[in-house]
């Protein structure tokens, strides 16, 4: 069995410093590496959280790395003590809301979001 310290997403996009703000400012993550002319690599200190970015078409990386990644299919769920005060928040700081705040029948409430590269981000409070 193969044993591992952490697990986080690796996505391919074309403008890290916007993801790097984006993420610093919106979501308290720090970058623990940050590269503009390759990559980003961030950590949230208070939950452990981390995301990592790299640019596309790099001399060393795989062909199967030089796409960009694309949004559709893949969330990103981010879970909050509260939904409702977050979607508020979320539309004070003027972020691209893509999906509007809705209370689940599973017990949930969530909205979504989309970040600067287009990746969506579930904004999920579990009421349980």
């Amino acid at each position: 069995m193969i044993q591992f310290k952490a697990m986080y997403p690796l996505y391919v996009c074309e403008n890290l410093e916007a993801q790097q703000v984006f993420y610093t400012e919106k979501f308290s993550f720090q970058s623990a590496f940050f590269d503009p002319a390759f990559y980003l690599h961030l950590i949230n200190m208070n939950n452990g959280t981390q995301l990592g970015f790299m640019l596309p078409n790099l001399a060393t990386q795989p062909s199967f790395l030089h796409a960009k990644a694309a949004a559709d299919g893949m969330v990103l769920s981010f879970e909050v003590a509260d939904a409702k005060a977050a979607y508020a928040e979320a539309q004070q700081q003027g972020l691209k809301i893509h999906f509007e705040l809705k209370e689940e029948p599973w017990q949930q409430t969530h909205f979504m979001l989309k970040d600067p590269a287009g990746l969506i981000l579930d904004i999920v409070e579990d009421r349980n």
